[in-house]
C-alpha cells in the first residue's frame, strides 16, 4: 500500500449550536457549526435528512439554493431561510 497523500489535515476549535424547530409542514433539527475554515460561513447540517451545506448570507439570497441542497419545498425553504438569516 502506498503512503497516504493528504491535501490537508487540520484541527480547529469550533462552536456548534443544536436547534430544533417546527415549521408549518416539517420539523427542522439542525447542527450549525461556526468555524474560520469557510471564510465566515457556517456548516449547516439537517440531522433528519442527513444533508448539509456551507452557508453564508450570500447563499441565502440565491434563488432555489436551499430547496436544492436540502431537497425541500419552496415553502419549507422559506421558513428555513428566515431562521438562517438570524444565524448567519
Amino acid at each position: 500500500m502506498s503512503e497516504r497523500f493528504y491535501l490537508y489535515d487540520d484541527t480547529e476549535e469550533t462552536k456548534t449550536r443544536f436547534v430544533s424547530f417546527m415549521g408549518e409542514n416539517q420539523r427542522f433539527d439542525l447542527a450549525i457549526t461556526s468555524t474560520s475554515r469557510h471564510y465566515g460561513k457556517h456548516l449547516v447540517l439537517d440531522m433528519l435528512s442527513n444533508r448539509f451545506a456551507i452557508i453564508g448570507s450570500d447563499d441565502l439570497d440565491e434563488p432555489g439554493y436551499l430547496e436544492q441542497v436540502y431537497n425541500i419545498s419552496e415553502e419549507d425553504a422559506s421558513e428555513l431561510r428566515s431562521f438562517l438569516y438570524e444565524v448567519v
